[in-house]
């Protein structure tokens, strides 16, 4: 479980459910990007208290292991590091590069005060804490990996163990002789955990053997179907594990919400890029709302069984609420909603400004008669084309589109172009060079665009949005309030709208695509309000609508 994806009010719930499945101890990253979002500036409060969710988990009679990353992947934005390291271009992130490795070892220095004192040396529940993550899938530096260890142990981690953590057939790469590792797979096919647990021995035929993420689920990208996983295939690999008396960590128990903007992508693939969807719900045994999915009894079961523990009885969760429906009838648009732009000759990325998420837009104005092939040059990742405030087009990263033919124009006309950080890839060799926005250059008619105003659009303040009823197409926000009569979680359908994000009471809840498979986004009781509650919603394409429980 990932504390920032579970509202904190939630937490000590999550963890009840946990020691009903039958589960010992449970298993977080550790996301650095949502801890210093700027060099030197540290948040570790409210959903971000780390601390307070370890010891919550021990209060809970659960053991905690630690992953700190400082990469983390797990299907999270840029894999968990902030931005910001990329505004030195010359920087080369998860290599022993100094002008990352001296930000990496500062981060890591100032977790080791918060959570440190909470390792079981100490007393507290932090059992294992892993070094890196995955690394035999990016490479086989050893002399980085080492330098991590080292990071961390100077940071304090003595008093758990440390140990790596790869797919069977990568442990070589990634790990490190001194400790022990732990093999990560799934559970979609009769006999894939004893076939991993071989390759395991013939590097390790001592052990340990720990299955570090058994993934008993998978994750959706916008544009794709949603994951529906063999749940008797990884019953029938989690009962073989159990009986031989191996350690298991399911990925994920529960998966929550990539709430705002911090979904990842998937780039693999050279020239590949797949955005995860805002929902974690990853077919887990905990639905996204914290809810135990038939998948959960069977496995409390097998667990049950192989163990001779009786579980404590399951808690009983609150049932949803159904909202009335809302009706928007208040509208800002973002065209007189800009702040003060950068002027720039060249494009700028968002790092270059020092903005990490949101939207960005780019304004130029063509100073002669001008057609032809307008080309934006690494584009990331999604945009929509404007002459003269009219939509002309768009372009999708996801589909490989970079470029469209603008039609005849006059002298002076205005080219705007709405680029929005649909999210950093966070796997795989294309993590380098993960800038967000338009990060080389703009080219029509094979002639290099220059002149540019820049706009940086984080949207994290909704409260300084003027809103009227005005009418509003296209880009706009639009906001209205509901009253439920009573607190209670639910999911808001966004089915109306086209591509954007939702606000409620000023929390991010997450983006909204109609390209599917996400339709509804999880809204919690906990910000929620029995009487009036607010509702902004950010529309690319937008035009009056409303949202309804689905």
């Amino acid at each position: 479980m990932h504390y920032p994806r579970i509202p904190r009010a939630y937490w000590r719930q999550r963890f009840r459910m946990a020691k009903a499945m039958g589960l010992n101890t449970i298993t977080t990253y550790v996301f650095w990007n949502v801890h210093e979002p700027r060099p030197g500036v540290y948040d570790f409060s409210g959903n971000n208290d780390v601390a307070e969710f370890v010891r919550e988990a021990q209060q809970e009679g659960l053991y905690v292991i630690l992953r700190p990353g400082p990469y983390v992947c797990a299907e999270w934005e840029f894999g968990g590091y902030p931005p910001w390291l990329l505004k030195d271009h010359s920087t080369v992130v998860r290599t022993s590069d100094p002008k990352f490795m001296k930000p990496a070892a500062q981060w890591i220095a100032r977790l080791g005060k918060e959570l440190a004192p909470l390792q079981v040396g100490n007393g507290g529940p932090i059992i294992l804490t892993q070094v890196e993550n995955e690394y035999g899938s990016f490479g086989n530096d050893h002399a980085y990996m080492e330098q991590i260890h080292k990071l961390l142990v100077d940071a304090g981690f003595t008093e758990s163990q440390l140990y790596t953590a790869d797919g069977p057939e990568k442990v070589s790469d990634g790990s490190l002789p001194e400790l022990p590792v732990g093999i990560n797979f799934g559970g979609e096919e009769d006999g894939t955990a004893e076939r991993a647990f071989a390759t395991l021995k013939k590097v390790r035929p001592d052990g340990p053997f720990i299955n570090s993420e058994y993934w008993a689920g998978w994750f959706d990208h916008y544009g794709a179907d949603h994951a529906n996983t063999h749940a008797d295939k990884q019953a029938d690999n989690l009962q073989w594990m159990l009986e031989h008396g191996y350690s298991v960590s399911f990925y994920m128990f529960h998966g929550g919400t990539s709430f705002g903007g911090m979904n990842g992508a998937n780039g693999d693939v050279p020239g590949s890029y797949e955005p995860d969807v805002t929902s974690y719900d990853y077919d887990a045994a905990l639905d996204e709302g914290g809810r135990p999915t038939p998948k959960y009894f069977v496995f409390r079961d097998i667990i049950a069984k192989s163990t001779g523990v009786t579980p404590p009885p399951v808690p009983e969760v609150a049932p949803t609420i159904q909202t009335p429906q809302i009706r928007f009838v208040e509208s800002a648009s973002l065209w007189k909603s800009l702040p003060a732009p950068v002027r720039s000759e060249h494009p700028l990325s968002m790092e270059d400004i020092d903005q990490a998420y949101g939207y960005i837009l780019y304004r130029t104005k063509l100073n002669a008669a001008a057609q032809g092939e307008l080309v934006l040059d690494e584009l990331h990742s999604y945009a929509q084309v404007y002459l003269d405030g009219r939509l002309i087009g768009t372009l999708d990263r996801r589909l490989k589109q970079d470029r469209l033919t603008l039609p005849a124009v006059v002298s002076n006309a205005r080219l705007d172009i709405l680029v929005e950080n649909t999210g950093r890839i966070n796997f795989g060799k294309a993590i380098g060079g993960e800038r967000a926005g338009i990060t080389k250059q703009v080219m029509l008619g094979g002639k290099e665009l220059t002149g540019w105003e820049i706009y940086p659009l984080p949207l994290k303040d909704t409260a300084s949005l003027k809103f009227s009823k005005e009418p509003c197409d296209g880009a706009c926000f639009y906001r209205a309030s509901f009253e439920p009569g009573t607190a209670g979680d639910t999911f808001l359908d966004t089915s109306e709208f086209t591509k954007g994000q939702l606000w409620l009471n000023g929390h991010a809840l997450g983006r909204i695509w109609n390209v599917g498979p996400q339709k509804t986004l999880y809204a919690p009781a906990p910000w929620m309000v029995k009487d009036r509650n607010e509702v902004i919603v950010f529309d690319l394409q937008g035009k009056r609508g409303h949202l309804s429980k689905d």
